[in-house]
């Protein structure tokens, strides 16, 4: 039943190697697009079981492009394709004959897909060999993976996790999505340039944002002492243990009675905080020895009744210390299961540390569809990750995963010839795009009904295509300003705000009125809230039948499982993927990236799921619901390890904070003047021996090649290796901070995306409307040729567009302002946009 969903009849013609651009294919090949992916003659250029998992639901063929017969046949299969995925360095596809330029013009419905390392218009670095690591050091991943490694003292670190392809893979097939979407409406393709390490900084998003003079409230504990640290001279060498006694209680780690790790997030809500104490015996304890509680958080802490509430974040130190003793005895008491499913059925945030391979081989994974079972000809029954998105009503069919099959050209023809015939043709001399048709997103609506990271990144994301978002939100926050308003700052972008209360009378008429306008609402929460939020399919279509719903949630998968409707966070489930095992070790996990390592890229999916459901109903007429989840992103997170089969060789890529790469060939090392990230391998050694400081290397043993690289690598300078290894097309970079390429690529905000300045971009905004000067990465990783991408206005006060957003649903001045007299309706959850 394939040709049923969202792409049947499109085809695809998948050049990529590594992950990025297989990846890609493979989303739009579990989409149901008909994909065939081409090898070289000596097979994937990564020998890995994950090609399997890559490759899946694809036909792989072998074509020997250096010579004119595999030219022909490739530009063959190329002449049926609806979509070209490739990603090699800048220009290296024209070099083999394939040139996608020339074939967009013989078929300017073509749409093609660039995923290079670095942007084509980085001249310093376009032509690195850009692996994973060379990427990830480039762009701040080994320096600034969060206020757990500063204190530490470990800088730079080293993590395996593939954050840019990941990034990249979501953004790329998104673009690819939209593109088709457009192309329905104007019958024109395009082409799309996604650099990895422009994805890879805007999924950093949060660890590069910087706002000058934000108020002390919003400073953790970790942040004062480093700051603290900085200003007397002292080392950052504080030990694991003493690290956890400058974590939030509410957002940390604890020893259960089987020796295992449970790990609690449910800082900065207050319903989730209050539930978490009363769950394990505290609350009243704790609310007799004098704990406050502030009725309204939004107002300056001057004019508290009490020094702190909870649902307060950061806790302050006296009373965060006490009751995180408190909770360390409670938590020694039962088993880190027994905590994950009290936790999980009584609506709180929190999840047991596991393993990757526990997480493939789980109970729940295996349920929802977040893990499949294919039989694989070579590996026999294999589990892997389920599909990054679905769609309520197909998520059955997108469940059955077909293994990769082999085939040859005869096959591959055989298949394109199952090309649906597009409803919509560019002739070759079609005008250019002008005016809001460039803007792939121009004219539709959505209603964002969003909290947090991922679910409001979903919209923001579509925002810069010229979707116009309205984002309505209670009238009464949930968090606390740290939360529900400064992650606003990035996750906001480009919105109108409105304060409504949906579930009153009044509220109800409005909130038919904004679904009757909208193209698409979203949601995240578990499914258990749908129903009670009004949101049911039957009462959506009843108001406006085109809509398309969209929800995110945590542990959600295309099926049901024994958690699914279980609630969380980003932390949540890199506890219970096995992500902080691997970062900071079994023994003594840590968080990833500090935030949005999972967050961004869910919300990343989120749109990925509305542009195709878009697609969808602009071709079939039909809305659906669509889904995506923190548990299916971390799945692509991990793609690199995340299967698992009989006789798989042992789950032991690198973990732990002592780390710094996979081999002596893959490390990272300390120079003369800084370090860099050597990412060589066995093919290289003949290379090194070409060099005099390395003549012998290839005869010596892992132990002498790593002490042989550290001492020769410390005698000269990070840009003498740099340039040594670059001119042998080795891979190497020298590992640079996020704060470095903040004074580098930063600019006054110049209403462009930043596109045009290579791989890395930030915008500085002086008249931000927080009254903060605000630096922040640009949304500059989509590169359409034809299509425009839009500088979004700063995210604005919460409330401040209320009457704006109901004088557009024509409601009278009169009328706004009885609704907000009744409480209905308001204009700020507080005088300034972030509170002291």
């Amino acid at each position: 039943m394939r040709n049923t969903l969202p792409l049947a009849g499109i085809n695809v013609i998948d050049f990529g190697q590594y992950i990025a651009g297989p990846a890609v294919a493979m989303i739009l090949a579990d989409l149901g697009a008909n994909v065939v992916h081409i090898d070289p003659p000596g097979g994937p250029l990564w020998n890995d079981p994950a090609n399997v998992v890559l490759n899946r639901n694809k036909l792989c063929i072998t074509l020997d492009l250096k010579t004119s017969e595999g030219r022909e046949q490739a530009l063959s299969l190329c002449a049926s394709a609806d979509v070209i995925i490739e990603n090699f360095r800048p220009g290296k596809l024209s070099q083999l004959g394939i040139d996608l330029d020339t074939l967009r013009v013989a078929d300017p419905r073509l749409i093609t897909l660039s995923v290079p390392g670095f942007a084509s218009n980085d001249t310093l670095r376009r032509e690195w060999k850009a692996t994973e690591a060379v990427i990830s050091a480039t762009s701040g991943v080994f320096t600034d993976m969060g206020f757990n490694r500063v204190l530490m003292g470990c800088n730079p670190s080293f993590s395996p996790l593939a954050l840019g392809s990941a990034y990249a893979t979501t953004l790329a097939a998104s673009g690819v999505s939209l593109a088709l979407y457009a192309r329905e409406k104007h019958g024109r393709g395009d082409h799309v340039e996604v650099p990895i390490a422009a994805a890879l900084m805007e999924g950093l998003s949060y660890n590069s944002i910087v706002m000058d003079g934000l108020p002390d409230r919003y400073l953790t504990m970790r942040e004062h002492e480093i700051a603290h640290r900085r200003e007397n001279g002292l080392d950052m060498d504080v030990t694991y243990e003493e690290l956890q006694e400058f974590l939030d209680p509410f957002y940390r780690t604890y020893e259960c009675k089987d020796g295992r790790f449970f790990y609690v997030v449910c800082p900065s809500h207050r319903n989730h905080a209050k539930r978490c104490l009363q769950l394990v015996g505290l609350y009243d304890e704790l609310v007799e020895e004098g704990l406050p509680d502030v009725t309204d958080l939004y107002q300056p802490m001057a004019e508290w009744e009490g020094e702190t509430s909870i649902g307060v974040y950061p806790l302050p130190a006296n009373w965060a210390a006490k009751i995180s003793e408190k909770m360390k005895r409670v938590f020694i008491t039962k088993t880190s299961e027994e905590w994950g499913k009290l936790f999980g059925e009584n609506g709180i945030p929190g999840a047991p540390h596991r393993t990757t391979k526990e997480w493939v081989n789980s109970q729940h994974c295996n349920e929802a569809g977040l893990i499949v079972t294919v039989e694989d000809e070579t590996y026999g029954q294999m589990k892997q990750p389920g599909p990054l998105v679905w769609f309520e009503e197909m998520a059955d069919q997108m469940c059955d995963v077909s293994p990769s099959r082999k085939g040859d050209f005869a096959d591959a023809v055989g298949l394109l010839s199952q090309r649906t015939t597009p409803s919509n043709f560019a002739p070759p001399q079609a005008p250019s795009l002008e005016g809001t048709d460039k803007q792939w997103l121009s004219g539709v609506r959505i209603l964002d009904l969003t909290n947090v990271i991922a679910g409001p990144h979903s919209t923001a994301f579509l925002g810069r295509f010229g979707a116009k978002v309205t984002k309505l939100d209670p009238t009464t926050p949930l968090y606390d300003p740290l939360i529900g308003v400064l992650f606003s700052v990035l996750s906001n972008i480009g919105k109108d705000s409105l304060l409504m209360d949906m579930l009153t009378d009044q509220g109800k008429e409005v909130f038919e009125k904004l679904v009757k306008n909208s193209d698409v609402v979203v949601i995240n929460a578990p499914s258990r809230q749908v129903e009670a939020l009004g949101l049911s399919d039957e009462r959506l279509k009843a108001i406006n039948p085109g809509v398309i719903f969209c929800r995110l949630d945590c542990l959600g998968g295309p099926q049901r499982g024994e958690k699914t409707d279980y609630i969380g966070y980003d932390d949540i489930i890199q506890a219970n993927s096995g992500i902080m095992s691997r970062f900071g070790g079994e023994q003594t996990p840590e968080e990833h990236a500090h935030l949005g390592t999972l967050d961004v890229n869910c919300g990343f999916a989120g749109g990925l799921s509305i542009a195709v459901a878009l697609y969808h109903r602009e071709r079939t007429g039909q809305a659906l619901r669509a889904r995506t989840s923190l548990s299916s992103t971390t799945n692509l997170a991990q793609i690199k390890y995340c299967y698992d089969y009989a006789g798989r060789s042992p789950f032991n890529e690198p973990s732990g904070r002592e780390v710094l790469g996979y081999g002596s060939l893959s490390h990272i090392y300390q120079t003369s003047d800084g370090w860099l990230y050597l990412d060589a391998s066995e093919n290289d050694l003949p290379t090194f021996e070409l060099l005099k400081h390395f003549q012998g290397v290839s005869s010596l043993d892992e132990t002498q090649r790593k002490a042989y690289f550290t001492d020769a690598l410390a005698k000269q300078s990070s840009d003498y290796w740099i340039n040594t290894f670059c001119e042998l097309d080795i891979a190497a970079a020298e590992i640079k901070r996020i704060e470095w390429l903040r004074e580098q690529y930063s600019r006054k905000n110049d209403d462009r995306v930043g596109s045009h300045l290579g791989s890395f971009a930030f915008s500085i905004y002086d008249q931000h409307p927080s009254g903060l000067e605000t630096t922040i990465v640009d949304h500059y990783s989509i590169r359409p040729n034809e299509a425009e991408v839009i500088a979004l206005k700063q995210t604005e006060r919460f409330g401040a567009s209320s009457r704006k957003v109901l004088q557009e649903l024509d409601l009278s001045a009169d009328v706004i302002q009885q609704l907000v007299d009744d409480g209905v309706v308001s204009d700020g959850w507080s005088k300034v946009f972030l509170p002291n």
